[in-house]
């Protein structure tokens, strides 16, 4: 639980990486495979169960900074994108509410997805950040999986266009809330110190502009599957 780096470096692509993104793929493809049989009581305990993992992820993330006496405004509050999508899966779980359920898909899928894959991490294993990190952000994809695959949701090209504006605008809160602490969320100061995608977007800030269009082409393959299959299940409230 201490913050001594060099006791648990982590590093991309090791051993210890890898088997994280193998456990998270295989947990996605396996409620995939078991979602005709998650019904009635099976399927609330599975919301709920992540409900769980996504309040207990970033409570020990909060307290772990405070015991160390390291919690810092511009580190711990909610405004990266991945601790935006964890409060914005807890609300869609508990509210199923439609519009929350848009904004979260497209941007856990998007940065929570990515972060598995790429995390801006210095913390490697065993270390409770490493758990810690990687159940955080698989909790978050597999919350807006669930509401697809389980609770039948699915997604409009309106729901593309509407997730796009709204991030924009939580972009624009976040940036200020930046100049004002000093902070790097969303990485809209800086790029990531860790190596990431973002290294290839060219220098601040235009790689800002590029990550629109990044962002663009990522909701598109996002919203590409519900285009072609219709998505069959639609017990969810679907809006246009």
């Amino acid at each position: 639980m201490n913050f001594r780096y060099e006791e648990y470096p982590f590093e991309l692509f090791s051993v210890s990486h890898v088997v994280a993104v193998i456990v998270s793929f295989g947990c996605m493809i396996g409620l995939y495979v078991f979602r005709d049989r998650l019904s009635g009581s099976g399927k609330g305990v599975l919301k709920w169960l992540l409900v769980v993992l996504l309040v207990l992820s970033e409570a020990l993330f909060q307290v772990w900074y405070l015991l160390n006496d390291q919690w810092d405004v511009a580190i711990n509050l909610p405004f990266q994108l991945c601790s935006i999508s964890l409060y914005l899966c807890t609300i869609m779980l508990i509210t199923k509410n439609y519009r929350i359920f848009e904004i979260s898909f497209f941007a856990s899928m998007t940065g929570a997805f990515i972060a598995i894959v790429t995390p801006e991490l210095f913390f490697g294993f065993p270390h409770f950040r490493y758990f810690q990190f990687f159940l955080a952000h698989l909790a978050i994809v597999i919350s807006c999986l669930y509401m697809v695959w389980i609770e039948g949701f699915t997604l409009t090209f309106r729901s593309m266009v509407r997730a796009f504006i709204a991030l924009n605008l939580i972009a624009v809160i976040v940036f200020m809330v930046n100049r004002l602490v000093g902070a790097n969320y969303m990485f809209l100061s800086h790029k990531p110190y860790n190596a990431s995608p973002i290294d290839y977007l060219g220098e601040y800030p235009y790689y800002l502009l590029a990550l629109e269009g990044v962002a663009v082409i990522l909701f598109s393959l996002l919203y590409l599957p519900f285009y072609l299959f219709k998505n069959r299940k639609s017990g969810g409230n679907v809006n246009t």
